[in-house]
């Protein structure tokens, strides 16, 4: 039926049919626990949140010159609800469309799309190797360290925290309580026994 709201099957179907990359597919289901964690703090719709995290970069794969609007094209073809189209649109803001994240739901989406790359690329250099004894203390430690994760556009996140109101160490550690949730499934439980005194 057009417009209805899809199950949380129907958006990893279709994430993995556009999507074969371990990594990418790892990045979305980072997304989407931190995504759920957010909307839980909020006392929004965590199924909702989830789901448009998990497909947010559903064409990067396959078509990286038309990043959101091919996912667009896909999401509108499988008659997904305009509110979920849009906010999937609204990450890319300032970088491949001009929707501006309004809703808190896409203002949480354009900041923690970047931000959990920022903290991926901390905790694999960590002994453990787990995000599970991540603090944000070490992934401010690498923010302004311009040559790490020389990838993550930090001016995103920081415009992201600005527009949530919220500060930058709140915002990385409730995004590292998210990614926490699901630890196993985004490769980053890592070895506790490892761990030693930073």
């Amino acid at each position: 039926m057009a417009n209805q709201a899809p199950t949380r099957e129907q958006a990893f179907e279709l994430l993995t049919t556009y999507t074969k990359s371990d990594s990418l597919i790892k990045h979305a289901l980072s997304v989407e626990a931190v995504m759920r964690y957010f909307a839980r703090l909020f006392e929004e719709d965590e199924h909702k949140w989830g789901i448009i995290g998990l497909v947010h970069d559903l064409d990067w794969e396959q078509y990286p010159e038309q990043h959101c609007r091919m996912t667009e094209k896909v999401l509108t073809d499988a008659g997904w609800p305009p509110d979920y189209i849009r906010a999937v649109l609204s990450h890319g803001w300032g970088i491949v469309t001009d929707v501006k994240p309004l809703h808190r739901m896409e203002k949480v989406l354009y900041t923690i799309d970047e931000l959990t790359g920022l903290i991926t690329a901390t905790v694999l250099m960590r002994p453990s190797k787990s995000i599970l004894d991540t603090e944000p203390k070490s992934v401010k430690k690498k923010w302004n360290q311009k040559g790490f994760a020389a990838g993550v556009d930090r001016s995103i996140i920081e415009k992201g925290a600005e527009m949530l109101e919220m500060e930058l160490s709140e915002l990385i550690r409730h995004t590292i309580m998210g990614m926490r949730e699901a630890a196993s499934d985004i490769g980053l439980a890592g070895n506790l026994s490892s761990t030693q005194q930073e």
